[in-house]
């Protein structure tokens, strides 16, 4: 990373990387770059201009004619060479996602390891989207395939600074696109060194290319004439302005948002394995993740395994077992959402307001916060908190939790702790939400199965990964075709 800007910052000036190489912004604007974890600057980025975007455009649809008429056999080999990369380049991956995020350097470790795995999968593309052949008629054969779109964006968020980039980079360019990325102006060192291990990999220049910037980029891109596609994962409400946006221009868009997922406890769940579980799944990588446990619906005579929530939250400690929220306003945000909950009558169990880290004083650390006594018209209980905060609501039945968990306006992820499993499969038909998990804290699908929720956790048709991602990155073309005119003609020819 050293190598490719000089500035007092420790990565130095952070470039845009167009046609196979780091590139100056024109704009001569830059954004400080600092590590949640002890306030150290890490890089300068340099902002875009419409200008830096048409240079990244114009490259990819250069590349596009020959990547496109190569084929898919011969385009996955790259995506085993990276696959080999990120294996290699794990531990300097850790380090670095760690360093810009906050995380600790078990789950940026995870997260590097998630990233081989969506790569992997991206390498079976050769046999997922094999075409099918038919003889309809004597003489007449009809035929699909799946064919590139042409260009395509990544609008990346900051809470997984490898891992999300990797939702859309090995499938979309296996499949024959190029793509410009837009990583999140506070964490863009990661996709710049995944961009250098692409070009290692054998990736052509212009198939891949980045663009840094913020808000006015994302807007640029959205009406860019030049970009097919455009997928999104961030906030729900900057997700339905880009979902908005890029659709009016007549684009294919995938415009992932926000959360509020719900874990129902019942009182027959396993007590150690539920209160371990419902901490990891609200604290882990700070909380600041779209599939977080954020409302646990408690049904009936819980407070044993509340107690056991408590216990396990306290083994969680900022800056040893527990990463950074991204920056101060974050630790700001998260920490007034409690003191609200707590003025309006819900009960602090689990404090982790004002942490500060000995050694790491500039770090922006929250504590594993437990909230009971919640009710559901509160904000704690109805919003996206993006940090390490579970608040508790206490309900006498099931259908009481679901009529909780179903009105909630987004749909990412709902999970049940239960020992029946007839409760459980109430849960899997009645939840309103993409993803579920039965005794499973963040029910994330493993490949090849598809991440996607619903609701206003996603705005447009498909899945982000796994097999239904190939529905939109791609297009199918039908080809019928008669070689015999002897054979004569019918309604099928």
């Amino acid at each position: 990373m050293s190598s490719l800007v000089s500035s007092p910052a420790k990565y130095g000036r952070l470039k845009n990387f167009i046609d196979g190489a780091f590139t100056a912004s024109s704009t001569g604007r830059h954004i400080p770059v600092v590590s949640p974890l002890d306030g150290t600057p890490l890089a300068d980025m340099s902002c875009s201009t419409t200008a830096d975007l048409d240079a990244a455009v114009a490259s990819a649809r250069a590349a596009f004619a020959g990547w496109s008429r190569t084929t898919v056999k011969e385009r996955v080999q790259v995506f085993f060479r990276y696959k080999y990369l990120l294996e290699r380049d794990k531990e300097e991956l850790t380090a670095l996602v760690s360093e810009e995020n906050g995380k600790t350097r078990d789950e940026a470790r995870a997260e590097i390891e998630k990233c081989i795995e969506l790569t992997e999968f991206a390498t079976s593309m050769p046999q997922l989207i094999a075409g099918e052949i038919m003889e309809v008629s004597k003489g007449v054969e009809c035929r699909t395939e799946r064919v590139p779109l042409g260009v395509v964006a990544s609008i990346v968020p900051f809470n997984f600074p490898a891992m999300v980039p990797n939702w859309t980079i090995p499938n979309a360019l296996a499949l024959g696109n190029c793509m410009i990325i837009k990583p999140s102006e506070k964490v863009p060192l990661s996709v710049a060194r995944l961009a250098l291990l692409l070009k290692e990999a054998g990736l052509p220049d212009g198939v891949f290319n980045i663009v840094n910037g913020e808000s006015d980029i994302v807007n640029a891109i959205c009406d860019h004439p030049g970009i097919d596609a455009v997928s999104f994962v961030g906030s729900t409400r900057v997700a339905k302005l880009v979902y908005q946006r890029a659709t009016q221009q007549l684009k294919r868009c995938l415009a992932l948002g926000g959360a509020k997922n719900h874990l129902l406890v019942l009182p027959d769940a396993q007590p150690e394995m539920t209160a371990r579980d419902v901490v990891v799944s609200m604290s882990g990588c700070a909380g600041q993740r779209c599939m977080a446990a954020s409302a646990m619906l408690a049904v009936g005579p819980t407070d044993a395994i509340i107690e056991r929530i408590c216990e396990e939250a306290r083994k969680v400690v900022p800056g040893r077992n527990l990463g950074a929220v991204i920056n101060k306003e974050a630790k700001e945000r998260i920490e007034k959402y409690i003191t609200q909950a707590e003025q309006q009558g819900a009960k602090v169990l689990v404090d982790g307001r004002g942490y500060t880290v000995p050694g790491k004083e500039n770090g922006t650390y929250v504590g594993p916060t437990v909230i009971d006594y919640v009710t559901p018209d509160m904000a704690v209980a109805k919003e996206e908190i993006f940090g390490p905060v579970i608040s508790i609501m206490r309900v006498s039945t099931l259908d009481e939790a679901l009529a909780i968990e179903n009105a909630n306006p987004y749909g990412n992820a709902a999970s049940v702790y239960t020992r029946n499993g007839g409760m459980a499969r109430q849960v899997i038909e009645r939840a309103s939400a993409g993803m579920i998990g039965v005794n499973v804290g963040v029910p994330v699908p493993r490949e090849p199965f598809s991440f996607g929720g619903w609701n206003e956790s996603r705005f447009g048709v498909g899945d982000i990964t796994g097999k239904s991602s190939i529905e939109f990155w791609t297009r199918l073309k039908k080809s019928t075709v008669k070689w015999n005119p002897e054979a004569g003609t019918n309604w099928m020819s």
